[in-house]
């Protein structure tokens, strides 16, 4: 059925809303249904020209718990084994998560409804904004169960927060309410738990009332930028400013400015 499956899609126009479906474990990341659930859906969000924004949010009362603690107290799982096959546990289990976010070209924003524990924490900041819920927490935990943050946390972290917040949330494994999230700039926004979803679908309609096209070339130099040189960006940056003069929604956003409309975008 699909009220089973790991993760929903529901379309608002060109918004995409996914939803991590696991209320029984606090929506935590754990099997091969869920590791292939983001990749699958990330490739429909790919393949789909007419979605132009995504919005990522938990079921129940939680965004997302982390890794499943039972199974790392069971040894299952891909907690499962020695050290080699642990590490190949990671590979091929959670880091498929944060690699299909690398692919991802659709622009994602996080809605954290809840709870965003360990890789919780980094799942929201794989995204590219994040708002939170009044009532939501966020804590990179690992370090409180003896563990290292697996999924990527110590490169994704600092690249939101900086370095020095990063080590002192990684270190500590500190949880810190959502106002002291948007004070360090871990969200952009803080809103009431019931006003969450309208202010991410309102975010996100002003995304995507822009060009598709553009929209993902935006995000792919965003993304890119964080390993160039400034001289690779600016040489990027031309190659692909050079095709978006090409564009049909180009020559449309320029007549309709000088026509004083609202553009008509091509899909």
């Amino acid at each position: 059925m699909a009220n089973d499956l790991p993760i929903l899609l529901e379309r608002h126009g060109h918004v995409a809303v996914l939803t991590i479906n696991r209320p029984g474990t606090r929506n935590a990341l754990s099997g091969e249904d869920m590791f292939a659930a983001f990749e699958s859906r990330f490739a429909e969000l790919n393949a789909d020209q007419g979605v132009r924004a995504a919005i990522l949010t938990g079921s129940g009362t939680a965004f997302c718990s982390g890794g499943n603690v039972a199974e790392m107290r069971d040894k299952t799982g891909m907690f499962g084994g020695g050290p080699e096959e642990i590490t190949e546990g990671y590979r091929l289990g959670i880091q498929r998560i944060p690699r299909a976010f690398q692919a991802l070209d659709v622009p994602i924003i996080a809605a954290v409804n809840g709870p965003a524990m360990g890789a919780g924490c980094d799942l929201a900041s794989m995204c590219d904004i994040r708002i939170a819920s009044s009532s939501a927490r966020f804590a990179e935990s690992f370090v409180k169960l003896g563990i290292i943050p697996g999924d990527g946390g110590c490169w994704l972290l600092p690249r939101v927060v900086g370095q020095s917040r990063a080590a002192e949330l990684a270190l500590t494994g500190d949880t810190i309410a959502a106002d002291e999230a948007l004070l360090i700039g871990l969200v952009s926004r803080v809103v009431a738990p019931e006003e969450l979803m309208p202010a991410a679908l309102e975010l996100a309609g002003r995304i995507a009332a822009n060009p598709p096209q553009v929209l993902r070339w935006t995000k792919q130099l965003l993304r890119q930028a964080q390993a160039q040189t400034l001289d690779q960006a600016l040489t990027e940056a031309g190659r692909v400013q050079g095709l978006a003069h090409q564009t049909a929604d180009h020559h449309e956003a320029v007549n309709a400015f000088f026509e004083k409309r609202r553009p008509v975008f091509s899909s």
